[in-house]
């Protein structure tokens, strides 16, 4: 708290002298209070947490060259990531699609609209089984491309989806597509 200095009413041999108050002040109590509405505001304030999407990846063994998943024509679609944020996709297999390949772009007007007319229309055509999305990064593809695509299939709700190797055939594809440019 504030002390002053005060003269205690005593006069020294009759000479009254005129002291200047030196007025000191006891911060203690003030720094007290920072320090506790720093701790308070550090003990009530949330911290974000980072946003990860969790991503299963396949073990660390030996790869065989005739492991081969198999999967039904008319449950898959494939997504060929192509360069200038593009996708070209068809639905099949590429030699007989169900589907040729088209390209769209992403976001909501893109691949999403495809997505979630696809999640309907698999089931139908597969006795109710799931859609699978196997989507392919091509080397003129961004990592943003591949986020963005891994993104969308959080958003729709796809269930299975793999990340795989483009092959030469799909590249003819982006090639013609116009989506193979440097």
């Amino acid at each position: 708290m504030a002390e002053l200095n005060q003269d205690s009413g005593k006069q020294k041999g009759g000479k009254v002298r005129a002291k200047k108050a030196g007025g000191k002040v006891d911060l203690t109590a003030m720094v007290d209070l920072a320090f506790l509405l720093i701790t308070f505001f550090m003990l009530t304030t949330s911290l974000n947490k980072p946003q990860a999407m969790d991503v299963a990846m396949p073990d660390k063994n030996k790869i065989d060259a005739n492991d081969n998943l198999e999967i039904a024509d008319n449950r898959s679609i494939t997504l060929l990531l192509g360069s200038d944020n593009k996708i070209s996709w068809y639905y099949g297999q590429l030699a007989k699609p169900i589907y040729p390949p088209t390209t769209i772009d992403y976001g909501k007007e893109g691949i999403r609209q495809v997505l979630l007319k696809m999640q309907k229309e698999v089931p139908a055509r597969s006795g109710g089984k799931d859609l699978i999305v196997v989507i392919r990064p091509s080397e003129k593809s961004v990592q943003r491309n591949l986020v963005d695509i891994l993104d969308e299939m959080k958003i729709v709700d796809v269930k299975r989806y793999m990340i795989s190797k483009i092959n030469s055939d799909e590249i003819e594809v982006l090639k013609r597509e116009g989506l193979f440019n440097d």
